[in-house]
């Protein structure tokens, strides 16, 4: 039947409801909309090519008054299109995002672990998994799983532990309650995450009449709740009895948009700033109170500072074992927190006393509440103090002139070099994190987008994609090891086939040099690390390169501009040829396996075998069992 509005009500499938209704939907703070749902991913199959997809054709070939465009592309894989939508958001500060739509079975669940991701750095993505007949009639369908206990559980259960909100729509009339908590959910900036909304095929195809006051604009007001004044009263008070308080950082601070509010704080008290990886640049490096990352993957500057810490005030952090090296960071035996958090369940970790409140409401309320408050000149020397000596460290890891390979610290200073202050640096995972989050100089809250939060090997590649549609003025420059880059490399065609300008950097190194490093320091010598040619006896003797295998020719065959260097001067040039073309490229470049990485002033807990017959084990477990003598509960 043709779209045919009838005395308020409208007949359209349930696919082509969803499409239209998502076409309405806007997100508002501070007096700025904009689409919530900025466009759709989606790869078809059985399940979903005559539902959802063929509403998405549909609404780009043959729009009707009151449905907005639903801006469409193809990528290659569930996972990295899920990805792709996380990277939007984070750009977009959980604002914005897209909507992913993929087949019933291995499609969908290949979608699982970009919802993790999603759901564990807080970032929102509406995914749209297809599933089994509602009606039961073609049973089992293709790649349906059996449940001999109950015909209720479907692979798409398995979204359940990783979203914020997961409903299956198994009646028409579901489709409206369950899309406006999908709204609610996307929108709350304190429990976001996955949404997931389970379509049966034949649901998305059926036809229903629908009251077309259901499809108008629909305004999300993104909340900014002001903190509790005696709760303000109570943290004001710690602060100023404080003798040693730090900030410690963290994603919600950018994502509230709160960067200026942080280094107004910082430059009226003194208080010195750390950064979590999801919070570098919320205060740019050269702030005379930014001492640097904090925690596992910090610098000195801010684990000194951390250490003797008698007041931590988080401000937008989950405080992951990172950021509190595994319960070891903070060894002052009275140090307490004050935690400022839009979400509860995060104020209230270490014992601290919350104060439930947006970043950016908070920290204005802060400075106004401690006028006239400074720390004392002793604390703010060893700061200076602390800074510089990071800094000069710093300056060393990027110019070390290592060879005969050049270590990555010095690919990572020449990025840090040549990018501008408005573009966008890429990682997630290996040994690359830990360097950047002690390392990088980040300027501005745009330039640092490290996803350490599910750490998801294979996200640096799709995450460009993402990352360039949310700022297109942007020069994105995603940092991939040959690790990662053969976990997900597919949409590398999903950028070329749009046309993305983007840069990939692939440091070729022909093993993992973070767990590497990690399995030596815990007495497993490496094992099972290395990319080499099956050798005899123990794996340990496996030291030939894997002949035939090209990192650089494969790029090439996806369609990108590559250019092979072997040296930081060639990096550089390289990488003034590929900012100045229009197209996708990669720059590969071999690093040293073995480092040198930065040096290390913190802990971070992977347990030790307590028994072994191998004598490395014995030793590092005996190093174990020290190291952790510090851990406690901050109580």
């Amino acid at each position: 039947m043709s779209n045919e509005a009838y005395s308020g009500t409208i007949r359209l499938t349930v696919a082509q409801a969803t499409i239209r209704f998502l076409s309405n939907q806007y997100s508002e703070r501070d007096g700025v909309e904009q689409r919530l749902i900025a466009g759709a991913f989606g790869i078809f199959g059985h399940g979903n090519v005559a539902g959802i997809g063929q509403a998405l054709l549909q609404n780009e070939i043959a729009p009707v008054e009151g449905e907005e465009p639903m801006p469409y592309i193809m990528p290659r894989n569930e996972q990295g299109q899920v990805h792709a939508a996380a990277a939007f958001a984070k750009v977009k500060n959980r604002l914005q995002t897209y909507m992913c739509t993929a087949s019933i079975g291995p499609g969908s669940l290949n979608m699982v672990t970009g919802a993790a991701l999603a759901t564990t750095n807080r970032l929102p993505v509406l995914l749209f998994p297809s599933d089994q007949f509602a009606t039961r009639v073609p049973d089992p369908v293709l790649q349906q799983l059996e449940d001999p206990t109950t015909l209720d559980v479907t692979v798409n259960d398995a979204f359940r532990p990783v979203s914020r909100f997961f409903d299956r729509i198994n009646r028409p009339e579901q489709l409206i309650p369950s899309l406006l908590n999908a709204m609610r959910v996307l929108t709350d900036p304190a429990e976001t995450g996955a949404v997931v909304i389970a379509m049966p095929q034949d649901v998305q195809a059926e036809a229903h009449d629908w009251p077309v006051e259901f499809f108008r604009k629909r305004v999300w007001h993104v909340r900014r709740p002001v903190p509790e004044p005696a709760a303000l009263e109570r943290a004001v008070a710690m602060i100023k009895a404080a003798k040693r308080p730090m900030i410690i950082s963290g994603g919600g601070t950018i994502y509230s948009e709160a960067s200026e509010e942080l280094r107004a704080l910082a430059t009226a008290t003194g208080i010195p700033v750390a950064d979590t990886q999801a919070g570098k640049g919320a205060i740019n490096f050269d702030h005379p109170c930014a001492i640097g990352g904090v925690g596992s993957t910090g610098g000195d500057s801010g684990n000194h500072i951390a250490d003797k810490a008698d007041l931590v005030i988080g401000v937008g952090t989950r405080y992951s074992d990172f950021t509190t090296a595994s319960k070891t960071q903070f060894k002052n035996p009275d140090v307490r927190f004050v935690n400022i958090n839009v979400c509860a369940f995060d104020a209230a970790k270490e014992s601290a006393e919350m104060v439930v409140a947006d970043a950016r409401e908070a920290l204005a309320a802060l400075t106004t509440a401690l006028d006239g408050y400074h720390v004392d000149e002793a604390y703010s020397a060893e700061i200076t103090a602390e800074r510089e000596g990071w800094l000069a460290r710093t300056a060393e890891c990027y110019h070390l002139g290592h060879g005969p390979l050049p270590a990555q610290t010095e690919v990572f200073g020449a990025l840090n070099e040549l990018m501008g202050d408005e573009d966008i640096l890429i990682n997630a995972a290996g040994s690359m994190p830990g360097d950047l989050q002690a390392l990088w100089q980040a300027r501005t809250p745009v330039q640092y987008h490290v996803e350490y939060a599910f750490s998801c090997m294979g996200y640096e590649v799709p995450a460009a994609l993402g990352c360039k549609l949310a700022r297109p003025e942007s020069e994105v420059v995603s940092i991939v090891g040959d690790g990662t880059y053969q976990m997900l490399p597919m949409e590398l065609a999903t950028v070329v086939q749009e046309g993305v300008k983007v840069i990939y950097v692939l440091l070729q190194n022909y093993g993992f040099a973070s767990i590497g490093a990690l399995s030596q320091s815990r007495g497993s010598q490496r094992f099972g690390t290395k990319y080499r040619l099956r050798g005899a006896g123990s794996h340990l003797a496996d030291e030939e390169k894997v002949p035939g295998v090209d990192i650089a020719a494969n790029a090439r065959s996806w369609g990108l501009e590559v250019h092979e260097v072997h040296s930081i001067a060639e990096f550089r040039e390289a990488y003034a040829k590929a900012a100045a073309s229009d197209k996708p490229s990669m720059i590969h470049i071999e690093t040293d396996l073995y480092g040198p990485n930065p040096p290390g002033s913190s802990w971070w807990d992977v347990p030790v075998s307590g028994v072994s017959r191998l004598e490395s084990t014995q030793r590092a477990y005996e190093d174990y069992d020290r190291d952790r003598a510090p851990q406690r509960h901050y109580l």
